[in-house]
């Protein structure tokens, strides 16, 4: 068995500090919001609807970060969209006008889902090369990445550090690490030649074929899936601290422990989850965890003791944590469509569940309770387990007997 080289070791080790800055990022935002909704004076309408562009922006942007990676590489679109994020973190605590905050919110969402695209492009490249399962704990690195990210604003905040000073350490922070790892991430030759390699997609003349191929069956489906899972993603944040405080009569002042409770469990269960992936494969990982995260809603719904709506939640955190990844490494090596329309698009339509479900579930409250509303969650995550145990084995180009596969050069610039 081949060593691993040793700059694919930098390339894997850059990636999951990549992915830790975007988390970081993207959380930082969290604790600012109270500040910023006493600062422009807004009441909490008017601040949901200015928090609609920080979601736009990433949506908006996804799409064209993937052209961009396809063009210039993920390296270059990681580097500009990180620096993106991180200036404009500061900026959302000095802002007082509420049209140049919705402006500079939705930059800031641009930031993060190009840096979202681009990073996972590059992983799954990263992974097919290493010969083994990686998604999964570079995930992970995003979600502790958005545990400490509050905290760490936070704490820093209690100290007395004025808030503006704390986020442009923060933010200072960020680009340092990203601009440390810029040499060590794939150049977009080494990139390109990868993608080649593992999903076919190149033509005669060795240039990739784009267009309309998000539109293959393939990519629509793992976005269709990637769709229910980060709508049940979505409906824990938006949703499980109204559940606990109105339908299990929690306290207000411990209403989140429910979704603290389901993000400690997901970001343990993605650091472990490579090694499960591995040892098992990715339809055992998929089907399996689908079912184990309605399992959890279920009992959460029905269970009238506290500790066992939150060892639901822990569940439905422990099966959902790795379904995302392993519908990442797929799209890395889609039949004929190269990871930078394949993720883009499963990205898109993923996070448009993550924005638009809660919506969609409080339409369900309004008219059935918000018990049916999480029950319907948990048939979303029946239909993933059924529809990938049906569908999984003919979309994706196994991976070559290359197991910890040396790279025969250099990949820094």
């Amino acid at each position: 068995m081949q060593a691993i080289s040793p700059s694919l070791i930098k390339a894997k080790r850059a990636t999951q500090l990549i992915f830790l800055v975007c988390g970081l990022g993207m959380a930082s935002w969290a604790p600012m919001v109270p500040y910023a909704k006493d600062r422009l004076g807004l009441h909490e309408a008017q601040l949901g609807l200015l928090l609609l562009f920080l979601g736009a922006g990433a949506l908006v942007m996804m799409p064209v970060a993937g052209a961009l990676a396809g063009r210039f590489g993920s390296r270059a679109v990681i580097i500009g969209a990180s620096a993106v994020m991180s200036l404009s973190l500061p900026l959302l605590l000095i802002i007082s006008a509420p049209v140049v905050m919705a402006i500079a919110l939705f930059m800031f969402g641009s930031g993060v889902g190009a840096v979202d695209v681009a990073m996972n492009a590059h992983g799954v490249q990263v992974q097919n090369l290493y010969g083994r399962p990686i998604m999964s704990s570079l995930h992970g690195l995003f979600s502790v990445g958005g545990l400490i990210g509050p905290l760490g604003l936070g704490f820093l905040i209690k100290l007395g550090l004025d808030p503006v000073y704390a986020a442009t350490g923060v933010a200072a922070l960020l680009l340092f690490i990203v601009f440390s790892q810029y040499s060590k991430l794939f150049d977009r030759t080494t990139e390109r030649e990868a993608i080649a390699q593992f999903s076919g997609a190149e033509n005669d003349e060795g240039r990739l074929r784009v267009r309309f191929q998000w539109l293959r069956p393939g990519v629509l489906f793992l976005g269709a899936l990637c769709f229910a899972a980060f709508l049940s993603e979505g409906a824990m944040l938006d949703w499980s601290a109204v559940f606990l405080r109105d339908i299990k009569g929690l306290a207000p002042e411990f209403a989140g422990a429910g979704y603290a409770a389901f993000s400690v469990a997901m970001a343990t269960m993605r650091l472990l989850g490579d090694g499960l992936v591995e040892r098992l494969n990715s339809k055992a990982v998929v089907v399996g965890g689908s079912l184990v995260a309605a399992a959890g809603l279920l009992i959460a719904v029905y269970s009238p003791w506290i500790p066992l709506v939150l060892t639901g939640f822990v569940l439905l955190g422990i099966g959902a944590a790795n379904i995302v990844p392993v519908f990442f490494s797929d799209a890395g090596r889609l039949k004929g469509v190269p990871p930078t329309v394949a993720i883009p698009t499963i990205t898109t339509i993923g996070y448009a569940g993550q924005l638009a479900g809660p919506a969609l579930l409080g339409f369900i409250a309004h008219h059935y309770e918000l018990p049916a509303a999480f029950g319907f969650c948990a048939i979303f995550m029946v239909a993933i387990a059924f529809g990938y145990g049906i569908k999984k084995g003919d979309m994706t180009n196994e991976r070559p007997d290359t197991h910890r596969r040396r790279l025969d050069k250099e990949t820094t610039s």
